[in-house]
């Protein structure tokens, strides 16, 4: 009899643990299930940092100095000598010949900077410092070259000037000059010389001729 209760005694525990091993797989299982986490990208903690990049390696320091030459500014060339900043006088002694003078006519850089003449002045015999030339102006004597004559303040350039006696034409219809209206090369304005002579006032007889600018 023990042994017949003991035998129905597992077969209920048996039956009963079948039981609830059914009721487990009907019913909700209660292990939670394994949860899949949707990571933005880049935001996820299990991403690694992607690493700076490096400056490229050709790129210059910003330190480093620069090789460019620095600027430099060309000077100015002087300009052509103006009668604003020049004087005239002359020099005579060059002599006569067959009723001519010869003179040297010289201008001096009166200005603060250096300048040139070049060429031939524009020469006349005039009344007085404001009046009108008189006869006819100077022609030009190309015995000597044009040259670029460079006169730094004080220095002078001249022109050989060459008179003839009015006195030497029949026909001349003289009167009195005061002096000589002297235009430097290129210039519109003018120099007066005081150097009294006669002129002849009729415009078809010359009695001057002006050479090229040389260094003194």
């Amino acid at each position: 009899m023990r042994s017949q209760r003991i035998f129905q005694g597992i077969a209920v525990s048996t039956a009963a643990a079948a039981a609830a091993l059914m009721l487990t797989a009907c019913g909700p299982s209660s292990t939670p299930q394994a949860q899949t986490t949707t990571t933005a990208p880049g935001t996820g903690s299990a991403s690694p940092e992607a690493p700076s990049a490096s400056p490229p390696s050709s790129a210059a320091p910003s330190s480093a100095p620069s090789s460019a030459a620095p600027a430099t500014s060309t000077p100015a060339s002087p300009g052509l000598c103006k009668a604003a900043a020049l004087s005239a006088a002359t020099d005579a002694s060059g002599g006569g010949a067959a009723g001519s003078v010869y003179m040297k006519l010289n201008l001096t850089n009166t200005g603060p900077e250096s300048c040139i003449l070049k060429g031939f002045p524009g020469v006349s015999l005039a009344a007085d410092n404001a009046g009108a030339p008189i006869g006819a102006p100077a022609t030009r004597d190309e015995s000597a070259p044009v040259v670029d004559v460079l006169l730094a303040p004080g220095q002078t350039g001249s022109a050989v000037l060459r008179y003839t006696q009015a006195g030497n034409y029949t026909d001349c219809a003289m009167v009195d000059a005061a002096g000589y209206r002297i235009y430097p090369p290129e210039d519109t304005a003018s120099l007066f010389l005081p150097q009294p002579t006669k002129a002849c006032s009729n415009a078809g007889i010359t009695l001057l001729s002006i050479g090229a600018f040389q260094p003194a």
